[in-house]
């Protein structure tokens, strides 16, 4: 029997508010441990949180963006459950009245879309620190309060690539909207994946599994690759799935159990009676759907029209909103649009990988990159030169002009001053221009080099070897026309 996998995931990002959701205390990374912590988030008794508006609005952007309805009025629950590192006892969440809801998000260029269920608001449990002291483990509060939207898809993904691509467009989106800075290596976007099995052409669900806390795009395929393997092997052997949580295991490439499933109804919601109902009015919504960037998708298609682009190059070019609008910067430069996306993905890309560099921190500026592409295209420089000016610029940052003016790299592209370096040479090698004019064309190249060692590479490649043929075409000394076999006809 075939069997097929059924895969649902729940993405928590992290807001990229400057304070928590509730208390104005600090959410930036890395700070000592319990150093950013207040009474509220400390879960002291008494104390009432406050809904921090920039939090809503980030919520919005991300449910706006993923074509879900935003419910006007919607609330806060409690979510009641014991971690060591969940001071209050119950975390703030949203739970039967999310703020979006019903959106969907396209994973490929086939249209191939994904449902949303929802995209409700909470706030983010602290850290639990293991293994610092043996036999000991130490709490960090550090995190707790930080603001978070879950994303929570529908159980339409089929396989661990599907996942995956869901995941890298997910997270394309909220990097580009500036709310979340999408870094799984300190927990910026976490995910649980739900998977499940069942026979090819069912459509009854099978008994699902949760893996918890997955942190890497590698480790969310890996997991969903064992779980599926995992589950078909029990079912073909006649056993059966247990419903419960696991976790995985990055270095052993496999998952364990961690607990027994919870349900919704474990957790004994109710609503939160220290938060109003929150309310999106018509207006605040308009303000911030008018105020979205141009998304991946748009921008894609729009560089593949505007700038004449294939798939390929567009797709890489908008991965990030960062590298778009450098290219763009690059081709408001002057530069022919195609030959720019050339160099943005070859020597710029190159270089930055090469130095573990973020575009950010680019030693090569996008006008700069732009007038270095349109000197080429002017014939002031050859492909060769601008490699080298380039790397020059990586060095020193400065622009191209004053590094060909520093090292004297214009380019010759006069015709007299290359005719007089042509016959500067034939006259040279009066022996190599026989044989050439007696068949041997490969000679071309020799001549080629010759003019280019005296003109120190700056002759124009193109105009030289249009001035090089004519010349060695040219009828013999005396007026006679070269013989047919002697001009290789």
């Amino acid at each position: 029997m075939d069997f097929e996998a059924v895969i649902g995931l729940e993405v928590h990002a992290q807001l990229r508010t400057a304070s928590k959701i509730f208390c104005p205390c600090s959410t930036r990374f890395g700070a000592e441990p319990n150093t950013q912590t207040c009474p509220v988030c400390a879960g002291f008794p008494g104390v009432l949180p406050v809904l921090n508006e920039k939090v809503v609005e980030f919520a919005l952007r991300a449910g706006l963006a993923t074509h879900c309805t935003i419910r006007p009025r919607s609330r806060f629950a409690r979510k009641n459950y014991f971690y060591p590192d969940l001071p209050k006892g119950y975390q703030i969440s949203q739970f039967d009245e999310p703020l979006c809801e019903a959106g969907w998000l396209q994973i490929d260029g086939d249209g191939r879309r994904i449902r949303i269920h929802r995209i409700h608001l909470e706030e983010d449990a602290g850290k639990t620190l293991h293994d610092q002291d043996p036999g000991s483990s130490l709490v960090d509060l550090n995190r707790t309060g930080t603001p978070l939207i879950e994303i929570v898809s529908e159980p339409e993904l089929r396989t661990p690539a599907e996942a995956h691509a869901y995941l890298t467009k997910l997270r394309q989106i909220l990097v580009y909207l500036e709310i979340c800075d999408g870094n799984m290596e300190e927990g910026s976007l976490r995910c649980d994946a739900n998977v499940s099995v069942r026979p090819q052409g069912r459509s009854t669900l099978g008994v699902k599994v949760e893996i918890k806390n997955l942190n890497s795009f590698r480790g969310v395929e890996g997991a969903l690759h064992f779980e599926i393997a995992r589950h078909t092997a029990l079912l073909e052997q006649g056993g059966r799935v247990v419903q419960e949580t696991r976790l995985w295991d990055a270095e052993k490439q496999e998952t364990r159990v961690l607990r027994s499933k919870e349900e919704a109804h474990d957790y004994r919601y109710f609503p939160e009676p220290d938060l109003l109902p929150l309310v999106v009015g018509a207006a605040w919504l308009e303000t911030v759907r008018q105020a979205l960037p141009e998304l991946p998708d748009a921008k894609q298609e729009r560089f593949e029209r505007q700038y004449g682009l294939g798939r390929y190059d567009a797709l890489v070019l908008t991965s990030t909103r960062t590298l778009a609008d450098y290219y763009e910067t690059a081709v408001a430069g002057g530069g022919d649009s195609k030959k720019v996306a050339n160099w943005v993905q070859t020597e710029l890309l190159g270089l930055l990988r090469a130095r573990g560099l973020e575009l950010e921190s680019s030693p090569v500026q996008a006008t700069s990159l732009g007038e270095l592409v349109r000197l080429v295209d002017s014939g002031s420089l050859s492909g060769k030169m601008a490699k080298e000016v380039f790397a020059d610029m990586a060095e020193s940052g400065e622009a191209p002009a004053v590094i060909v003016a520093r090292r004297g790299m214009q380019q010759i592209g006069d015709t007299a001053t290359l005719q007089g370096l042509v016959d500067a040479a034939l006259a040279a090698h009066p022996a190599e221009v026989a044989k050439y004019r007696a068949g041997k064309t490969k000679l071309l190249g020799y001549f080629v080099g010759e003019i280019m060692k005296a003109s120190r590479g700056q002759a124009h490649p193109g105009t030289l070897e249009k001035l090089l043929l004519a010349a060695l075409e040219a009828p013999a000394a005396g007026g006679e026309p070269r013989p047919p076999e002697a001009a290789g006809i």
